[in-house]
């Protein structure tokens, strides 16, 4: 079994690595004749940033069991310079916003299902925050994969990025892709600390592939709500696609992913791909 979050641990790296990424001369700090040891801020400039002790900074780092209160967490992402995304998954470890209790879908609410086949003919198809694929229509089936022909835990979406065989090749710049995956994983990870069944999937990937191991390392953090695809289909060639994550209120932990044609040359592939 694999353990879940530790939040205090967790929280004292990623502050680390996001003071070690910051460039002083961005703050107009004054020069030093004595050259910096380690990259970014120092913690006494952290601390007098964000107008709390050094003291502090440093236990925070060092994961002494601190819990920052939320006015602390907010200055803190003030003086490290945090993206939204990272802001608030600062706030979550630090465990300063209100929780649901952890009940993950593990099937499609009926409602959802018969959304997604309306959504025909755009390809469609309904996840939940670990990346499992729920629901489907026939149009992503043929664009992707035939999710009918696999096993239930392989019908991840990325265990069959990093995984599955006819997927390595299938993203043209793969790099992108599982570097903004692995981002919002790391995201639904800090949000469920206590969903063991995510736990266990991210320390699959990180023993079996390096290069999820290696992002995961980098420790950032993103939340893709729409974006751009390019993908190599083995029947009708290269294919451009925009795509929309939306969250139903009913079930904020799922995702609806919609994709649509980038361009005519696109679209036309797609049609090709419809049942005659």
């Amino acid at each position: 079994m694999t353990s879940t979050v530790d939040p205090t641990q967790e929280l004292a790296a990623f502050l680390r690595t996001r003071r070690e990424r910051l460039d002083p001369q961005d703050f107009g700090l004054p020069s030093r004749r004595k050259p910096r040891r380690t990259p970014g801020l120092r913690r006494e400039e952290v601390a007098e940033l964000a107008g709390v002790s050094i003291d502090y900074v440093v236990r925070l780092e060092q994961g002494r069991g601190l819990r920052p209160s939320a006015d602390v967490v907010e200055a803190l992402s003030q003086a490290l310079r945090l993206t939204p995304d990272e802001r608030t998954y600062l706030f979550d470890l630090a465990r300063q916003r209100p929780r649901n209790v952890d009940k993950s879908a593990t099937t499609a609410p009926p409602q959802l299902a018969r959304l997604v086949a309306d959504l025909s003919p755009l390809p469609a198809m309904l996840m939940n925050h670990r990346y499992d694929i729920l629901a489907w229509n026939g149009e992503i089936a043929r664009l992707l994969l035939d999710f009918d022909t696999l096993p239930q835990p392989q019908r991840n979406a990325m265990w069959l990025c990093l995984m599955h065989p006819g997927m390595r090749d299938f993203y043209v710049d793969r790099e992108r892709v599982v570097r903004e995956g692995v981002a919002h994983l790391r995201a639904a990870w800090a949000a469920h600390p206590e969903d063991r069944e995510l736990a266990d999937r991210i320390t699959e990937f990180t023993t079996r592939d390096a290069e999820f191991a290696h992002f995961w390392g980098e420790r950032d953090v993103k939340v893709n709500g729409r974006g751009h695809k390019v993908l190599r289909h083995p029947d009708v060639g290269v294919l451009a696609v925009h795509f929309e994550v939306l969250r139903p209120l009913q079930d904020p932990d799922q995702r609806l992913v919609i994709y649509r044609a980038a361009d005519d040359e696109s679209q036309s592939a797609l049609d090709r791909l419809r049942p005659r």
